[in-house]
């Protein structure tokens, strides 16, 4: 009987990778010496532990987010992908814009929101475009899917967060259609509620698509996350950056196998 494989998620960084598994997370960095670090624990929040569909997805997300002040304080030279200053100042310029585009009225409220969707991925792309991160994104699909599929890897992997992106735009526009038909003095509350309907929605659909590749639909929707996976988000990465990515994995698995026993 094959050996059940445990699914794994991951994020890369400017200087290493982080691998988390359903009750653990691991992340391993080289730091500007050359010397490689890794850190580990258990983890505080479990998203798996959590079955409802509209609240699943939101768990997941806070999962990732509750580990990132752990690996700071573990590896304080772990340097995180949206902490340059260019990518915080892209955010408040894209926050900016579209604020600036809402209140002109020169567009139409589908092609705004079109437009403000589009903008929000900014941050995100530019982000990307440091070499040393997209290659450490390589490195982080081809460690976790040569362990899942037990040969070597492409740099590209199906599950990866890009593939949000096609679903969370449709999701995301609806929702503020919708909450521009509500009255004035509860628009602002309503546009939070359909954003975080749109963050639901949007991991489930998601997870479907995994479950039905082939689906014209889901090709479709997967398509904007492939091309910006492709095209952007990751780069063939160096044995030394592979090296990194497999040493996250391994401690990532020791402690989920410890916590088997």
């Amino acid at each position: 009987m094959a050996e059940e494989k445990i699914r794994l998620g991951g994020m890369a960084l400017g200087n290493g990778v982080l691998v988390h598994g359903p009750k653990a997370w691991a992340c391993a960095i080289r730091t500007d010496d050359g010397e490689l670090k890794v850190a580990a624990a258990r983890k505080r929040f479990r998203a798996a532990e959590i079955e409802q569909p509209l609240l699943r997805g939101p768990a997941r997300l806070l999962e990732v987010l509750a580990v990132i002040p752990e690996v700071r304080r573990a590896l304080p030279e772990a340097k995180l992908p949206f902490q340059r200053p260019a990518v915080l100042a892209s955010m408040l310029a894209s926050a900016t814009v579209v604020k600036l585009a809402r209140e002109s009225g020169k567009l139409g409220p589908a092609a705004q929101e079109l437009f403000a969707g589009i903008l929000s991925v900014a941050p995100a792309a530019l982000a990307l475009r440091s070499s040393e991160l997209a290659a450490y994104h390589g490195a982080e699909h081809i460690s976790i899917g040569t362990y899942e599929q037990g040969e070597t890897a492409e740099k590209e992997h199906e599950r990866c967060g890009s593939h949000l992106v096609g679903p969370l735009l449709a999701t995301t526009a609806l929702g503020n259609l919708l909450a521009l038909a509500a009255p004035a003095s509860v628009r602002r509350m309503v546009r939070a509620a359909t954003s975080f309907a749109a963050l639901a929605a949007s991991t489930e659909i998601f997870a479907w698509m995994v479950r039905n590749p082939d689906d014209p639909l889901a090709r479709a929707l997967a398509r904007p996350g492939h091309e910006l996976q492709h095209r952007l988000a990751t780069a063939e990465p160096t044995a030394e950056q592979i090296e990194v990515a497999k040493a996250a994995l391994a401690e990532c698995l020791r402690l989920e196998a410890r916590d088997e026993n």
